[in-house]
């Protein structure tokens, strides 16, 4: 089945992809629900809760490049494995914290945990993969944990239902649980192992000087930005900007999910044969063209808005199926093998980066109305195509191929 989707054959990496599905399902539970539950369970205002999350990502924003030696020096498992238990730990204190000290120090701890996952994690993707299939592991992962979010948005969805302290907290306990079990699985997926003895003095400074991989960068994230889209734009763009109903923003979650899951791999499939830059090209030009759509919403009716909403969610969808694999292939690739943590962390580090301006910034442009936002991110889009034009010259692995077949093992 998987096969046929266009998905990677799983093999010997069945505890590693379990753990990730797990991971996601928990992740999915509490993030729909995460401003909710802190409202719920103390007496913070929700000015205090937001500056509460703003300020955590601000402490941990500097982690990830620490992180990134971290990996290279010990592994990536280890490193992973202890993001899970600061997460598993952060949230189940969560349920005995109520002031505001409290909440951003283990918020603090959560974020900590979350970058050094995030941080880790395609490094083992990577160790996992040959050349030649990483298209197809990154974008069945990226699947894999979107259909994740998705059930785990159901069980939140029950949660508020019901609506009463009990729930919200039942919702924390199987997010906390949830890593306790992806840690276990993870205990028995083999090692990578660590770059350490082979790491030269003054590596970052080889990171730094590294000019491609900065041109790389800067088209990461250009693409973290649209991907903050869905999330933080979408859903006040479309209840507040438009007046329309609630269930337009939960069908416009429901669609990206469905694209995703079963659009992925077919996706990765049809780029067989084209050339990395240019599908990253053809990424930001759908994205700005989805962004022109949802403009076009601003001034139609409700029912003709609803539909021009729904249009402009599968057309951005598609710049986040071509996306995504590809730019997950060349963090890795373009990486030297032993200094691959530090350059992966600064990957994590444009992801960090556009997640704490993004908010503050889409809402602020959202003020003003619809065209300051989607015309913004039509620029940002348009400027990312134009960097991954310039990619295509100055990175090799950006120029190849897509070929959907794994290199040769070593004799």
């Amino acid at each position: 089945m998987l096969q046929r989707l266009g998905f990677p054959s799983i093999g010997p990496h069945r505890r590693f992809v379990t753990a990730i599905a797990i991971d996601a399902v928990g992740s999915g539970v509490f993030m729909p629900v995460s401003v909710l539950y802190f409202l719920m369970t103390t007496d913070l205002s929700l000015v205090q809760v937001g500056g509460v999350l703003s300020l955590a990502s601000l402490i941990a924003l500097p982690v990830g490049p620490v992180l990134g030696g971290v990996v290279d020096r010990l592994g990536a498992k280890q490193v992973l494995l202890a993001g899970n238990a600061l997460q598993a730990l952060g949230f189940a204190a969560y349920l005995v914290t109520d002031s505001f000290l409290g909440l951003t120090l283990w918020t603090v701890v959560v974020t900590v945990g979350r970058t050094a996952f995030w941080g880790s994690y395609g490094t083992i993707v990577a160790a996992i993969s040959r050349p030649g299939e990483r298209e197809a592991w990154f974008g069945f992962l990226g699947a894999l944990r979107n259909v994740g979010f998705a059930v785990g948005g159901l069980v939140s969805g029950a949660a508020i239902t019901v609506g009463t302290q009990e729930a919200y907290a039942a919702v924390v306990v199987a997010n906390a649980a949830s890593y306790v079990v992806a840690f276990v699985l993870l205990l028995a997926v083999p090692a990578p192992a660590p770059a350490g003895h082979r790491a030269v003095s003054g590596s970052w400074a080889t990171v730094l000087r590294d000019r491609p991989y900065w041109l790389l960068w800067s088209v990461q994230l250009t693409y973290c930005f649209s991907m903050m889209v869905l999330n933080v734009a979408m859903p006040v763009y479309a209840t507040t900007v438009l007046g329309l109903s609630g269930w337009v923003t939960g069908a416009v979650f429901t669609l990206n999910t469905v694209m995703v899951g079963l659009g992925q791999g077919l996706v990765v499939r049809a780029m067989t044969g084209a050339r990395r830059w240019r599908v990253l090209v053809l990424a930001d030009l759908v994205f700005a063209v989805s962004f022109v759509v949802l403009l076009g919403a601003g001034p139609a009716g409700v029912a003709v808005g609803v539909a021009v909403v729904l249009v402009g969610t599968v057309v951005y969808t598609v710049g986040e199926l071509l996306g995504g694999p590809v730019l997950g292939a060349l963090g890795a690739e373009a990486a030297p093998e032993h200094l691959r943590g530090r350059y992966l962390s600064l990957i994590q580090l444009a992801w960090n980066l556009a997640s704490t301006i993004a908010p503050v910034t889409f809402a602020w442009l959202l003020d003003a109305g619809a065209a300051p936002v989607w015309l913004a991110l039509t620029a940002v889009s348009l400027l990312g195509a134009v960097l991954a034009a310039r990619l295509g010259r100055v990175l090799p692995v950006a120029a190849d191929r897509v070929t959907n077949r794994p290199d040769p093992l070593p004799v």
